[in-house]
C-alpha cells in the first residue's frame, strides 16, 4: 500500500468513529425504574415528593423577578427521570433575560396575567407572543429565549417544565 492510501482510510475511519460518537451523544437511558442517590439509605415515598413550591401558596408576589425550581439539587427523586420544574414569579416590568437550556426544552404555562414570550431560532429568526392566563408556549431545545412582563401594575406568575428526552433513531 502507499502511504497516501495508508493516510486516506486512517482519516476515513477515523472521520466513520468521529459520525457515529456524535450520533449516539445524549443522555443514557437508566436500566431500573429509577435511581437512588448514594446518600440514601431507605427508599420510600419521601424520595419522590418535594414539598419546596408550598411556599408559593397564598404567597405575595415578590418585588424583583424570582425562579423557585426544583431540579436534581433540590429534588434528589428526579435522578434519571430527565425533567426539571420551575415557577416564575414576573412583577411588573420585570425580565426573565434572555438564556438557553442545551440540553431540554421549556414549556412554560401562564397561571396569571399576560407574558411577552419569544426565542431566536438558529436562522437568527425572532418569534415572540403575548400570552395570556391558561396559555403554554414551548421554547425549542438549545434556543436562546425570554419572558417579559411589560403590563403595568400586573404581577403574572408561570409555571416552566423542562423535559430532557434522549429520542433514539
Amino acid at each position: 500500500m502507499t502511504m497516501a492510501f495508508k493516510h486516506g482510510t486512517f482519516v476515513l475511519i477515523v472521520a466513520i468513529f468521529s459520525i457515529a460518537q456524535m450520533v449516539t451523544a445524549g443522555d443514557p437511558n437508566i436500566l431500573s425504574d429509577f435511581v437512588v442517590p448514594s446518600n440514601v439509605t431507605q427508599v420510600d415515598a419521601n424520595l419522590f415528593t418535594f414539598t419546596g413550591m408550598r411556599v408559593l401558596v397564598r404567597a405575595p408576589i415578590p418585588p424583583a423577578f424570582e425562579v423557585l425550581k426544583a431540579s436534581l439539587a433540590e429534588f434528589p427523586g428526579l435522578n434519571g427521570q430527565s425533567v426539571s420544574y420551575a415557577v416564575l414569579l414576573f412583577p411588573s416590568g420585570t425580565l426573565n433575560p434572555p438564556h438557553t437550556h442545551p440540553r431540554s426544552a421549556e414549556l412554560l404555562y401562564l397561571l396569571s396575567g399576560s407574558l411577552e414570550v419569544g426565542f431566536v431560532d438558529t436562522e437568527k429568526k425572532l418569534y415572540t407572543q403575548k400570552i395570556e392566563s391558561g396559555d403554554m408556549f414551548v421554547f425549542p431545545k438549545g434556543l436562546v429565549h425570554y419572558q417579559y412582563n411589560g403590563d403595568s401594575g400586573a404581577e403574572n406568575v408561570s409555571r416552566s417544565k423542562e423535559d430532557k428526552v434522549k429520542k433514539d433513531k
